[in-house]
């Protein structure tokens, strides 16, 4: 086969390259990192079995999500309006130090927590700017059955 070439890099280059690594690295942080987000968006997702929030910055990146489930709630107990308001609460503990103080909250869903968790963000002194509604609604609904022949 032959000799395999090494390719040796001088001093600069290699410097160059380790600042370009770095910068690189440093962007990929972004809201992970420990950078301060001022503004931010908080999704709060019911259903009739669970409650699901979402804290992302402005450009959409996750800082952080928790769900009922995931705090320990089981079964119906997952959907309750407590759960709901309690997720909030260990979702406002976990963003207060890096998560964003000003906020826009999408609520979407049918469930029972809705407005318990929005109130308990605003208990727990986020500056909420903007609480929407994005819950989808069918335009016509789904196609009807076909005649039945007998």
């Amino acid at each position: 086969m032959g000799k395999k070439k090494v390719a040796e890099k001088t001093k600069e280059e290699l410097i160059k390259e380790n600042e370009s690594v770095e910068s690189a690295v440093a962007k990929q942080k972004g809201a992970a990192g420990k950078s301060r987000v001022e503004q931010g968006r908080i999704y709060v997702r019911t259903t009739y079995n669970n409650t699901m929030i979402t804290v992302t910055d402005m450009q959409g990146r996750v800082i952080a999500w928790m769900s009922a489930g995931s705090l320990g709630f089981s079964g119906p107990k997952k959907a309750t309006p407590f759960a709901a308001s309690k997720v909030a609460e260990a979702i406002t503990q976990k963003i207060e130090k890096t998560g964003p103080s000003t906020v826009e909250i999408y609520v979407r869903g049918v469930g029972s927590g809705r407005d318990s968790a929005v109130r308990s963000f605003a208990a727990k002194g986020l500056n909420i700017i903007a609480v929407r509604d994005v819950t989808p609604i069918p335009h016509n609904g789904p196609r009807p059955a076909k005649v039945r022949r007998v």
